[in-house]
């Protein structure tokens, strides 16, 4: 193995994407029969939990930028799960609602999420699993603190 080969397989970064990748790909395996992503999952669930958001504070609750979240609102609106709607205070401001097929569709699949994060935790311990989730946040509050700087 060379030097570069052995760097790579030492990386946090790498081995956090293909986590990731392979988490989301699971958890996109599971809702493909409810016709939701896990963008769009996650995305849905936040307006559900808090119903009257705009689309800015669901950007900012979800972690996604202006344009991902403005695409994700428009693909759960064209599938029927949210309902946008012209905000009292600020008119330019849509307000954005779960519907019906909506709520369904979250209580439906939130044990889909959940399955995920318990296959997670079931190759920790109770306290390996602490914290590995303290030390993804602690990462998390680092590198948004050097790009905010």
């Amino acid at each position: 193995m060379s030097n570069e080969e052995g760097q790579l397989q030492t990386s946090i970064g790498f081995w956090m994407g293909i986590a990731y990748r392979k988490l989301s790909a699971l958890l996109q395996q599971r809702l493909k029969a409810y016709g939701l992503t896990p963008e769009q999952w996650s995305v849905l669930y936040t307006i559900q939990v808090s119903e009257g958001l705009i689309q800015k504070d669901i950007a900012e609750r979800t972690h996604k930028d202006k344009p991902t979240t403005t695409r994700i609102l428009d693909q759960l609106e064209d599938k029927g799960f949210i309902v946008k709607s012209v905000g009292e205070n600020d008119r330019r401001a849509f307000v954005v609602h779960a519907t019906e097929k909506g709520r369904h569709v979250i209580r439906e699949t939130a044990s889909v999420e959940r399955s995920v994060s318990e296959e997670v935790r079931s190759i920790m311990t109770a306290e390996e699993y602490d914290v590995f989730v303290e030390l993804l946040q602690r990462i998390h509050s680092h590198a948004e603190t050097k790009l905010e700087g």
